[in-house]
């Protein structure tokens, strides 16, 4: 059995359930007041819509993650995570446009939200010349005032990636129970 015969990679459903699991091991919890208690779901809402009781506001699972605010279906952004994931020499943005059949402004935009999040939450591997922290004239900055710029753009962005550095890469997507 193949690892993308897995149900999130093709059910909308399943893959909410599965993140779900991953960013809230102890239930839902409001990323606006942080609160547990009094979490609905909506009903005739959209998939995975939930309500705040203490708070009143409603709230995704993608909430401060790499996949908020996005239009594409979660499944086809585990299934983009993957393709990238397991590649051993990284994969285009047009090979996931022909892959995934999105477009290519999708896939790119896909490519862009999963690289960034990788390097972002402290990624192994080698940052394309376009993610190098760059300054043009002026005095040149040492290699170490240009990290903490990249790690207080992640404190700053609070995202979620789903990445492991080991060989393993996207262990929690890609596990079976």
């Amino acid at each position: 059995m193949s690892v993308l015969s897995a149900p999130h990679f093709h059910n909308e459903a399943a893959a909410i359930a599965r993140l779900e699991e991953i960013v809230w091991p102890q239930g839902p919890h409001c990323p606006r007041c942080g609160g547990f208690d009094r979490i609905t779901d909506v009903r005739g809402g959209r998939a995975g819509l939930r309500r705040c009781g203490p708070c009143k506001r409603e709230f995704t699972v993608t909430v401060g993650t790499i996949f908020e605010r996005s239009h594409v279906k979660l499944h086809i952004w585990f299934q983009a995570a993957h393709l990238m994931a397991s590649s051993k020499k990284g994969i285009s943005a047009h090979q996931l446009h022909r892959t995934l059949k999105v477009t290519y402004k999708t896939a790119w935009f896909m490519e862009h939200r999963l690289r960034e999040g990788h390097f972002l939450m402290g990624g192994e591997g080698r940052r394309s010349k376009s993610m190098r922290p760059t300054q043009v004239g002026g005095k040149r900055t040492s290699t170490a005032a240009s990290a903490s710029i990249w790690e207080r753009a992640a404190r700053a962005r609070k995202l979620f990636f789903l990445w492991s550095s080991t060989a393993e890469r996207f262990a929690l997507i890609t596990s079976r129970k």
